[in-house]
């Protein structure tokens, strides 16, 4: 049985093939030829022109679908791989001083790439790095453990990055990307850090 959506503002639930994930269509006036998926409470909302009809609304609710479906399938690192890939890089390019209590994907950090928490050490990622080259996860992951050893942005901060060799090239590849998706999308292009 088709699962349903609560509508959000500007959203129109839809039911999703098999039942399993709930759609929300959100329709824009100001946007006119882009299409965009992404995943937000446990559902995923696609973001179509106002002018779409409903035969059109519907190929491409599926449509994305199949890609979501398709980019979770290339990506997906659990939780337990991300801690150990902490762990390694901690090791290698923080003298193994970094020692989180939890890193995790989140959904829920649609304006940054990752955050840490220094005071219980924990740290989240966005689930949009998934699918991103290994060297750009790496990069936000060391970023984010260097923040456990020092909470700003300062010399001492970026002086713990400068190990790794890929640090400008991520940060260049991040920026390129977001600004890259921020045009075609029309919504805010995540920022590298935010500190809780």
């Amino acid at each position: 049985m088709p699962s349903a959506a609560t509508p959000a503002a500007g959203g129109t639930p839809a039911a999703a093939p098999g039942g399993d994930v709930a759609v929300r269509v959100r329709r824009s006036d100001r946007r006119r030829r882009t299409v965009t998926a992404y995943r937000e409470d446990g559902g995923v909302v696609v973001c179509i022109p106002a002018r779409f009809t409903a035969a059109e609304e519907a190929e491409w609710v599926q449509r994305m679908l199949a890609r979501l479906a398709a980019r979770d399938g290339r990506r997906r690192l659990g939780d337990d791989d991300l801690e150990q890939r902490a762990a390694r890089l901690a090791e290698r390019y923080l003298d193994g001083r970094a020692r989180p209590t939890s890193v995790r994907w989140v959904d829920n950090q649609r304006s940054r790439w990752g955050s840490t928490t220094p005071a219980d050490g924990s740290i989240r990622l966005s689930t949009q790095l998934q699918g991103l080259p290994a060297w750009v996860v790496d990069y936000v992951l060391l970023h984010e453990l260097a923040h456990l050893l020092v909470p700003g942005h300062g010399e001492d901060f970026w002086a713990l990055l400068a190990a790794y060799p890929r640090s400008e090239r991520a940060r260049g590849f991040l920026e390129g990307w977001s600004t890259a998706e921020a045009a075609r999308t029309g919504a805010p292009a995540p920022a590298e850090d935010a500190d809780d």
